[in-house]
């Protein structure tokens, strides 16, 4: 893995949803730092409060609708636009989500398709929009916001959201190794349980199904019983991927990570999946791997 690079006096940030939650924290973090702001979302009026953070004035922070669940051409046109307000883009955030709620039989396919439209090719659309002036100057860093649910997916009823997240996080490590050979570096952000609105989503149903109300009713009050009372503090979460974008305060000298998790809840739930992998290697392994042709 790449080292952290030395400090700049200065970076340009492009970063997604904005409006609310990490977004809005990492906007005011950026700033705190002295670095410019291309604050997005999909409504302006949205984050014209952002405007009165310290440090907003004009020459460093810009507002832009963008909704990443627009067309690649929409997308596109939105970033040459933001390359253009102070000539380059040093660091891509891709924070903007959508937290849904179903479970998969009664969602099908329409709601896999509405959640991985923002989460998926929400991503992969603004990354690749800004890739080419990335990779023109040899320099850059992408930022993906994952989530521990891409790791801990038994939990009803958000599998099509953790789905999303393990696609994002496979999708981060490919371009990792696909845009080192540009300066360009990436990292998969991997955050439990923080206070934001992200637990806010209700259940979506497009086809109900009775045998799982029990089951939906069960997981829709676990998460409305957390939400609001996370023990996360976004603010120090975003003070943290400032910090590693930056390598200075907590980060400095350390390695460049190809995933920054974040939380205990974070930790405990990788932790117990990495152990439940390995249980299962070992239970399996003298069947699983006597499967190559007898000589």
């Amino acid at each position: 893995m790449p080292s952290l690079v030395s400090q700049e006096p200065q970076r340009v940030w492009f970063i997604t949803g904005t409006s609310s939650g990490f977004g809005k924290h990492l906007v005011e973090s950026a700033l705190a730092r002295g670095d410019r702001v291309i604050a997005t979302a999909r409504s302006t009026d949205k984050i014209k409060s952002l405007q009165s953070l310290p440090g907003a004035c004009p020459s460093r922070l810009a507002l832009l609708r963008l909704d990443v669940a627009d067309s690649v051409e929409s997308i596109q046109r939105t970033m040459n636009h933001a390359i253009s307000i102070w000539g380059r883009i040093d660091v891509v955030v891709n924070n903007a989500g959508l937290g849904m709620k179903s479970v998969l039989e009664e969602g099908g396919s329409l709601a896999a398709m509405q959640q991985f439209q923002t989460n998926v090719f929400g991503v992969l659309n603004v990354t690749n929009a800004v890739l080419p002036h990335m990779r023109e100057r040899q320099s850059g860093t992408v930022v993906i916001v994952g989530s521990r649910t891409g790791w801990h997916a038994a939990c009803p009823p958000v599998g099509f959201y953790a789905a999303s997240k393990a696609a994002v996080h496979a999708i981060g490590e490919t371009y990792a190794s696909e845009l080192q050979q540009f300066n360009i570096r990436v990292t998969v952000v991997i955050p439990g349980s923080f206070r934001t609105s992200a637990l806010g989503q209700p259940v979506t149903i497009h086809k109900h199904i009775p045998a799982y109300d029990m089951l939906r009713e069960k997981g829709r009050a676990r998460f409305n019983s957390i939400s609001g009372h996370e023990r996360g503090d976004p603010a120090k979460a975003m003070d943290l991927l400032v910090d590693v974008v930056r390598g200075e305060g907590q980060a400095r000298g350390r390695e460049w990570p190809m995933w920054l998790f974040m939380g205990q809840d974070a930790y405990r739930d990788v932790r117990g999946k990495c152990d439940a992998v390995l249980r299962n290697l070992d239970a399996w392994e003298d069947v699983s791997t006597n499967l190559e042709f007898d000589q």
